[in-house]
C-alpha cells in the first residue's frame, strides 16, 4: 500500500510540476500539431517568398487539423527573421520559410564575425517548396535590352544604383560579382525586401536589381520593367527568350533559386517526417501545383537529404565568394 500510494503521490507531483511550469505533461506533448503552426517568412508581405507561403499555408491548414499562419518578419537580408526560429522550440509549431539568400547572408554575417546562427547547425531542412528564377532587372530608362548590353552602358557611367533585399543579399552578392567580372561601377542600395525595391525600381530610382519571378512578372509584362537576365541554370519558362546569366558570360552569378521550408535543429524526427509529408503533398496537390507554374516556379517537395544538400552545397559555393568580394553586413 505504501508503494502504491509513492507511485501515485510521484505522478500526482509530475503532473503538478507540469502545470506549474506551464509545460504539458509527456503524453499531450506527443500531439502534433497541438495548436496553430507559424511560418516565419524572413521579409515584407508582398514578395514572391511571401506569396508562396501563402499558397503553402492555405494548404497546410486544410491538411494539418490546426491553422498554418503566415508571419513577415523582415530586415537583416532576412536573417532577423531567421534567428527567431533558430531559436523557437524545436517542436514543429514555428518553421521557416526562406529563399536562395539565406546562403548569401549567412556567409556575409560570417565573414563579418556576426553570424547569429548556422544554416548547418541550427536548422533541419524539410523540403523546397518551389525552384523560383531569379530575375535581372533594369528600369525601362536604361538602354539594353539584355546583361551584356546593360554591361557595356554601365561601363561608361559612375552615377549607376543597384538595388537588393539587404546586405549580404543575393542580389548583392551578384551585383557585386558584375562589378568585379565586368569591371563596373554601380552603387549598392539596400532594402528590406523585395517589394520596396521594386516599387524604387519602377519609380526609376534604382536602375538595376533582382526580384524573384512571380513578383516581378506583371511589371515584366506590361513594360514597367525590363528583364536582363535569368540567375538560373535554364532559361525561366514564362520568359524562354530571356538568356541565362551563364549564357551572356557570366557563370559566376548563377544560383538555384529555391525557396523551401526549415525546422529549428533538434526538432523531434516523427513531427519533420510529418511536416514532410504535408508540405510536399501540397506542393503536388494539383491546385498548389497549378498556382506555381502560373507564377513561373517548378513545384519542389524533394526528401530532406536532397534539399539540406542544395542548400549546403549553396552556402558552400558562396562562402567564398563572399570572403574574396569582402562583403560587408551593417
Amino acid at each position: 500500500m505504501d508503494t502504491t500510494r509513492r507511485r501515485f503521490g510521484g505522478a500526482l507531483l509530475g503532473v503538478g510540476g507540469a502545470l506549474a511550469t506551464g509545460r504539458p505533461p509527456a503524453r499531450a506533448q506527443e500531439a502534433f500539431p497541438s495548436r496553430p503552426v507559424r511560418i516565419v517568412v524572413p521579409f515584407p508581405a508582398g514578395g514572391t517568398t511571401d506569396l508562396l507561403a501563402r499558397l503553402f499555408a492555405q494548404r497546410l491548414t486544410e491538411t494539418l487539423g490546426q491553422s498554418a499562419v503566415v508571419e513577415n518578419r523582415g530586415g537583416g537580408g532576412g536573417s532577423i527573421g531567421a534567428d527567431a526560429v533558430a531559436k523557437a522550440p524545436p517542436d514543429g509549431h514555428t518553421l521557416l520559410f526562406h529563399n536562395l539568400t539565406f546562403s548569401t547572408t549567412t556567409a556575409a554575417l560570417e565573414f563579418a564575425g556576426r553570424a547569429p546562427h548556422s544554416i548547418e547547425r541550427d536548422f533541419a531542412p524539410i523540403t523546397m517548396g518551389a525552384d523560383v528564377p531569379l530575375m535581372l532587372l533594369a528600369h525601362p530608362s536604361v538602354p539594353a535590352r539584355d546583361l551584356r548590353e546593360f554591361v557595356a552602358h554601365a561601363k561608361a557611367r559612375t552615377d549607376l544604383f543597384y538595388g537588393s533585399t539587404g546586405p549580404g543579399s543575393t542580389m548583392n552578392l551578384v551585383g557585386e560579382i558584375l562589378k568585379r567580372d565586368a569591371g563596373i561601377r554601380m552603387e549598392h542600395v539596400p532594402f528590406r525586401g523585395a517589394a520596396p525595391l521594386v516599387q524604387d525600381m519602377l519609380a526609376g530610382r534604382i536602375h538595376f536589381g533582382g526580384d524573384q519571378l512571380p513578383s516581378s512578372i506583371g511589371h515584366i509584362r506590361n513594360g514597367a520593367l525590363k528583364p536582363l537576365a535569368t540567375i538560373a541554370a535554364k532559361r525561366a519558362g514564362l520568359l524562354p527568350e530571356v538568356p541565362t546569366a551563364r549564357e551572356q558570360g557570366f557563370p559566376n552569378a548563377e544560383l538555384l533559386g529555391w525557396n523551401g521550408f526549415f525546422a529549428p535543429a533538434g526538432t523531434p524526427a516523427p513531427v519533420l517526417e510529418r511536416l514532410h509529408r504535408e508540405i510536399a503533398a501540397a506542393a503536388r496537390h494539383p491546385d498548389v501545383a497549378r498556382r506555381i507554374a502560373e507564377l513561373g516556379a517548378e513545384p519542389g517537395g524533394n526528401s530532406p537529404a536532397e534539399f539540406a544538400a542544395a542548400v549546403h552545397g549553396q552556402i558552400a559555393k558562396v562562402r567564398p565568394l563572399v570572403a574574396e568580394l569582402r562583403m560587408q553586413v551593417e
